[in-house]
C-alpha cells in the first residue's frame, strides 16, 4: 500500500475546511440579503424594527381616498396604485403626516405629468396649500422635471431612468427642510423658513401659489398634512409606498 506523507493529509482536509467555510458565510449573505431585501408592498425586517409603516398594501386601496372625499375608481395595476380616472385630483392617504421620510417606487408612461403631494393642508385646494415633488417624463432640470419641488427649486440633476422603468423617490420633510432624492441621488432640497416673501421661490418669477387670490409665502405654508398622487390625465404606478415618522426638529 502506497504511503502518503504527513504534508499531504492536511492539505485535503484544509481543502474541505475552505469549501465548509465558504458554504457557510454563503448562508450569512443569503439571511442578510433576506431581512434587508422585501417584496414589494411589504417591509423589511430592518424596516419594520425602525418603525416605518407601509400605506400601501399591494391589493387595493385600502386608508386611501379621492381629495373630494370619493371612494378611488381606478384600479390597482400589477400590484401597483395607479390615480389616473380615480375620480379626484389626487389620491390620499386618511392620516396627515408632519415630519417624515417618505419613499415609493414609480414608473411612468411615454409621456407623463404627475406628482407626489405632501404636508396638504386642504384637500380641496391641493394645488395651493400643499408641496409636490415633480413626477414628468423629458431630461431638463427645471422646478417643473422630475425630482423637483414643483415651481418651487429645480432639480439640480434628472436622475430618472426614464419610462417604462422604475425610480426611486425618497422625500424628507422635517421642520422647514424639504429634501427629495431620485435612485438615491440628492437632486432637490429647500428651506422654507428662507422663502419668506409672497411669490418668492429658488430661480427667477414667482410661484404659482395663491390663498384666497393672493399670492403667499412658502414659510407659512402647514407643516403637516396629507400626502398623495396625483391624476394628471396621464397613467402613471405607484408601489412600495412606505413612511417613517421622524421627531420634529428644533
Amino acid at each position: 500500500m502506497r504511503e502518503y506523507s504527513a504534508s499531504f493529509l492536511p492539505r485535503k482536509h484544509l481543502s474541505m475546511t475552505k469549501i465548509a467555510s465558504l458554504f457557510a458565510a454563503a448562508l450569512c449573505i443569503v439571511a442578510c440579503s433576506s431581512a434587508s431585501i422585501a417584496a414589494d408592498n411589504q417591509l423589511t425586517e430592518q424596516e419594520q424594527k425602525t418603525g416605518w409603516q407601509l400605506l400601501f398594501n399591494g391589493t387595493d386601496y385600502t386608508g386611501w381616498k379621492c381629495n373630494n372625499g370619493k371612494e378611488i375608481a381606478s384600479d390597482v395595476v400589477d400590484h401597483a396604485m395607479q390615480p389616473h380616472k380615480s375620480g379626484g385630483y389626487i389620491i390620499i392617504y386618511e392620516k396627515q403626516f408632519g415630519d417624515f421620510i417618505l419613499k415609493c417606487d414609480v414608473k411612468m408612461p411615454e409621456t407623463c405629468n404627475s406628482g407626489i403631494f405632501f404636508r396638504v393642508e386642504n384637500p380641496a385646494d391641493p394645488v395651493n396649500t400643499g408641496f409636490e415633488a415633480q413626477i414628468a417624463t423629458g431630461d431638463g432640470t427645471s422646478c417643473h422635471d422630475f425630482g423637483a419641488i414643483y415651481d418651487l427649486v429645480p432639480t439640480t440633476k434628472n436622475a430618472s431612468k426614464g419610462p417604462g422603468q422604475w425610480d426611486t423617490v425618497e422625500m424628507k420633510c422635517q421642520g422647514a427642510e424639504i429634501s427629495v432624492k431620485v435612485n438615491g441621488e440628492l437632486v432637490c432640497e429647500m428651506n422654507t423658513d428662507e422663502f419668506d416673501q409672497p411669490g418668492e421661490r429658488a430661480i427667477a418669477g414667482d410661484h404659482k401659489y395663491k390663498l384666497d387670490g393672493k399670492s403667499r409665502a412658502i414659510k407659512d405654508f402647514a407643516r403637516s398634512g396629507y400626502l398623495g398622487f396625483q391624476d394628471h390625465n396621464h397613467p402613471v404606478w405607484y408601489k412600495n409606498v412606505k413612511l417613517l415618522p421622524l421627531n420634529p426638529k428644533k
